[in-house]
């Protein structure tokens, strides 16, 4: 007990002032965000902030990965467009609740674990893809702008990149967007600021029921688009959680962690907010400004409503040039450059699925496709590895009347085919034996390879004698196998 208060503490107020400071940082980024999610969903601005707060401040509490900011995304939010277009915006909150109930069900069934099949490749072309989306979403803010913008990006960047030279004491992305913001309004520059992005809320969110019928047509319509929304969500959370551990060095819970964006997606439709997850640019700043607990996430979704209901005039005039500095900073500095130097060094399997990831997440802007083409491809080369490491070797006697097969490496159905290929039939023989002393039978295929072997050399007159099984391949075989069943001979005869 004592050592669960001490990491609950450690978690909460483990890095102290940093906490804060790194949150502020956060909640000045996610407001013309939150807006741009709520424009793309085809919503009131309000909606994305309200749920940026939401989900925020209750993954704070009841999310498995301390340190990681979770808000609206650009990932959910383009999955609600069909459904608020046909049906508007109350459906957009109740498929935003049953998404969450979604996600909840799916951490009681700990398919957090499901994520350990998703390989290294994987990983890293989802982040090379995501920093490139980042770095994406910020060209419109340098398309069609005051001259001006430019020098005060470039100025941005030195502020964010110098700066840490000199002192950490401070967030660099905190000091460029104060800077940038006093010396616009000191020398009255006209530029993009937060208040054009939309009109910021000025009352705090208030419960309310999402004001549909209760009818099974209704579930039907919101189901497709919850299932979608859970799915990629916990996609992205999870995957920015692995981003996390390996920026910290520490362990997420990512079972707890489907928990908690389920009831932060729930949280955020009763508040008149839509669903969410993780945001890998936004946790990489949190990260970076030194925040590492619970508690940067909390004060962030907690400042930002503040600023949007009691300072909403001073970050409405917040120059979107000095946001689009800090965003290019992350988008640089998530991207995986040495994953370009090892294109040539790694195994070109390897590549392709990191390669494919990449493409398929920036050309569909779904982090879904991308995650299940790279994952696909991961299994696909995977198998093909495996099934090259089998071999089947043979030993006549020396009377030539019996033969002995040796199997080694894995049977699965990759190499099923090249293990039958490797038997002679019509070799007239009185007995065969089938060694697989070192080998393991995986799969149905296996098995009914396993049966046709044995069957053609009946069928040819030989004795078999299948042996050296390990108890795992005895059982599948036993359970699946036909060929010592009764009428099996006779019914591959009949093929």
């Amino acid at each position: 007990m004592n050592f669960d208060w001490i990491r609950l503490r450690n978690e909460w107020a483990g890095a102290g002032w940093p906490e804060l400071l790194s949150g502020l940082v956060v909640a000045l980024a996610l407001i013309p965000e939150a807006i741009a999610f709520s424009i793309i969903a085809g919503v009131d601005p309000k909606v994305g902030l309200y749920a940026s707060f939401a989900i925020a401040v209750v993954t704070a509490i009841a999310g498995g990965r301390p340190g990681m900011i979770s808000a609206a995304t650009a990932a959910t939010a383009v999955l609600f467009v069909d459904l608020v277009k046909d049906h508007g915006l109350q459906y957009l909150l109740a498929a935003s609740i049953l998404a969450g109930l979604l996600q909840i069900f799916a951490g009681a069934l700990r398919l957090g674990r499901l994520m350990r099949f998703v390989s290294r490749s994987v990983m890293t072309g989802f982040v090379n893809a995501l920093a490139i989306l980042i770095f994406l979403a910020q060209v419109p803010e340098m398309i069609g702008v005051p001259a001006i913008t430019y020098p005060l990006i470039a100025a941005g960047l030195a502020i964010l990149y110098l700066l840490p030279m000199l002192t950490k004491s401070v967030p660099a992305p905190l000091v460029c967007i104060v800077a940038i913001t006093g010396a616009v309004a000191l020398f009255g520059w006209e530029v993009r600021t937060v208040g054009d992005m939309g009109e910021l809320p000025s009352t705090l969110p208030v419960f309310l029921l999402p004001d549909i019928p209760l009818t099974l047509e209704t579930l039907l319509i919101i189901l497709p688009y919850s299932v979608a929304v859970a799915v990629v969500g916990l996609l992205e959370s999870l995957m920015t959680a692995n981003i996390v551990d390996d920026l910290t060095d520490t362990k997420s819970d990512r079972n707890r962690e489907c928990v908690g964006q389920g009831l932060a997606n729930i949280g955020s439709g009763f508040l008149g907010g839509m669903a969410g997850c993780a945001m890998i640019g936004q946790s990489v700043i949190n990260v970076q400004s030194g925040g590492r607990g619970r508690l940067s996430c909390f004060f962030a979704g907690v400042m930002l409503l503040f600023m949007i209901i009691v300072l909403g005039d001073l970050v409405a005039s917040i120059p979107m040039a000095a946001l689009v500095a800090v965003m290019i900073m992350v988008s640089v500095g998530t991207f995986s450059w040495t994953s370009l130097k090892n294109l040539r060094e790694h195994p070109a399997s390897s590549s392709i699925v990191m390669v494919a990831t990449v493409v398929v997440v920036v050309a569909t802007h779904n982090l879904a496709w991308g995650v299940l083409v790279g994952v696909l491809l991961s299994g696909i080369f995977f198998a093909a590895k495996i099934a090259q490491i089998f071999s089947v070797s043979s030993t006549l006697s020396a009377d030539g009347r019996s033969r002995v097969y040796k199997v080694e490496g894995q049977l699965f159905y990759a190499s099923a085919e090249e293990f039958l290929d490797a038997f002679d039939f019509r070799e007239a023989l009185e007995h065969v034996t089938i060694d697989m002393s070192d080998a393991h039978i995986w799969d149905i295929s296996s098995v009914a390879a396993v049966d046709m072997a044995v069957l053609k050399f009946r069928r040819e007159g030989a004795t078999v004698d299948l042996k050296g099984m390990n108890r795992a391949s005895a059982t599948i075989v036993d359970r699946l196998g036909v060929h010592d069943r009764p009428g099996a001979l006779g019914k591959l005869l009949e093929h």
